[in-house]
């Protein structure tokens, strides 16, 4: 594949930050299957890690997977049992970086996404894509996460809170119209 991917995180990834700007948690989960069917498996980050570290260079941290926005460093980025756990600080000189600080700690971001390339896939019997070598490029910060379930809930009543929560609500049964318009055109299809 030739193109440069991005896949957020699941509902059951934290992103937390200490002291306003250290920034953790889990890019991507093994063996979940995302919304798209696919599906990383233990190990997929491997060779890209020894490569980049071989080479000398870091997992870039962009805001919105946007390569004009870097925001922060990654200063760990690693394979555990669990998936790719990331550790890093959000630099706060940068613009982008402090608004970020901002809107994590009121809780307006909570999401991590990669920007990888596909090296190993292979279809399982359901049709998911089993995703057995990953090229990573990038961790994001991101505003809406893959799964649905993965939002937090206004932090209070001030009404940019409460904007961003309908916002966000609206987003979602959109998504969900629009998932179940296709899953009856799909359906309609088969009985053509």
């Amino acid at each position: 594949m030739t193109g440069l991917e991005t896949k957020f995180c699941s509902a059951d990834s934290v992103l937390t930050v200490t002291d306003g700007t250290l920034v953790e948690g889990y890019a991507s989960l093994f063996g979940k299957a995302d919304q798209g069917g696919d599906v990383v498996q233990k190990g997929a980050y491997a060779a890209s890690l020894t490569k980049l570290t071989a080479e000398g260079r870091n997992v870039k941290m962009l805001w919105q997977h946007d390569p004009a926005q870097p925001i922060g460093i990654w200063d760990e980025v690693r394979e555990d049992a669990h998936g790719l756990y990331v550790k890093g600080r959000l630099l706060t000189d940068v613009a982008r970086g402090a608004e970020a600080a901002a809107l994590i700690q009121a809780g307006a971001i909570d999401g991590l996404s990669i920007g990888y390339r596909t090296k190993k896939a292979e279809k399982d019997t359901s049709g998911r894509r089993l995703l057995n070598e990953l090229e990573l490029w990038e961790v994001s910060l991101v505003t809406f996460p893959m799964l649905p379930d993965a939002r937090v809930g206004a932090k209070s009543e001030d009404p940019a809170d409460l904007i961003l929560r309908d916002m966000a609500e609206a987003f979602e049964g959109a998504r969900r119209a629009m998932a179940g318009d296709l899953s009856g055109r799909m359906t309609s299809l088969k009985q053509d």
